[in-house]
């Protein structure tokens, strides 16, 4: 019997509970799962950072840390976690991001706002460009930035995909480094960040990167809120070389009212709802997780510590 501690906010116990027994016995794993195991005893832990466990150290029997969340920035600094940890890629997290970023791409590319909100008896007739001259880019080919990116380029997209190291991904022009950062950039007309919080990603969209894009760009953001310099962004939505900026994640949440991006006009705000974590299907992704390490397979999806992701 596997003693498996569930360790995140209180009101996720009576989501997750039911699915994830479900999928516990599906994988043909006995387990006790429970909000209240004795550190010493607990085999995994499932986890999120706005739950109970801070401290690790007393979980000297615990295989895995197998976290509910996509993100693991607050969490990966944790010097008393020394277990594996493994984050969340599940099915239902990355299509309701492919939603969320392919409904906003089409709204920007064919002008929606123009129509939706200027119900003024005005009969325009201004038409967008095709999909194929529209490019956009991607910063992160990680598996939301992949399955983003197919979703584009199977609207007709040319998709440029920027990564940290090199990747190879079928449709998408791959560029990675500094200097493919910048390349990346370059005449874009849509900008999509989905980045890791690290060091390295901080202002990932500065001033002088902003003003490689195409003039009138768009950015979307459902990344994490430090890959932008907000003061350089509003500095460059007032010029207009940046049209609009769709942003769903920020430095501070919930954003503060008195925060300028919210009385801007050539800003959107939605509330960190790009996509999350489906407990139906996360359940079944950590019961997968657990029986590989019981059948002494390699644990999927591992942090590696010193790239913070």
């Amino acid at each position: 019997m596997l003693n498996i501690l569930f360790s995140a906010k209180p009101a996720a116990w009576a989501e997750y509970e039911a699915p994830l027994n479900r999928a516990f016995q599906s994988a043909g794993l006995s387990a006790n799962l429970a909000q209240d195991h004795a550190p010493a005893d607990v085999d995994y832990i499932v986890f999120s950072p706005n739950g109970p466990v801070t401290d690790f150290t007393p979980y000297t029997r615990t295989k895995a840390v197998m976290s509910l969340w996509a993100g693991v920035e607050t969490v990966v600094g944790n010097k008393t976690l020394t277990q594996p940890l493994a984050r969340m890629v599940d099915h239902g997290l990355t299509r309701g991001m492919v939603e969320w970023v392919v409904a906003h791409t089409m709204r920007h590319h064919i002008g929606m706002d123009t129509h939706i909100l200027g119900q003024d008896g005005v009969w325009r007739t201004d038409y967008p460009p095709l999909a194929q001259d529209r490019p956009v880019t991607i910063l992160g080919l990680g598996a939301l930035g992949e399955a983003c990116g197919h979703a584009l380029v199977a609207l007709g997209f040319p998709v440029t995909g920027w990564s940290r190291s090199a990747k190879d991904v079928a449709g998408i022009r791959c560029l990675h480094g500094e200097a493919g950062l910048d390349q990346a950039l370059d005449g874009a007309q849509v900008v999509i960040l989905l980045l890791p919080d690290t060091p390295a990603t901080e202002n990932t969209l500065n001033a002088d990167r902003l003003a490689r894009m195409a003039k009138g760009a768009f950015i979307i953001n459902p990344g994490r809120g430090p890959l932008i310099d907000d003061d350089a962004l509003l500095a460059a939505l007032n010029t207009g070389q940046i049209a609009h900026a769709t942003l769903d994640v920020f430095r501070v949440e919930p954003l503060p009212e008195d925060h300028p991006y919210w009385a801007h006009p050539q800003v959107t705000v939605t509330p960190h709802i790009a996509s999350t974590t489906r407990p139906d299907t996360a359940a079944q992704i950590i019961a997968s997780n657990i029986a590989r390490g019981e059948s002494g397979l390699p644990f999927l999806n591992l942090v590696d510590r010193s790239a913070g992701y």
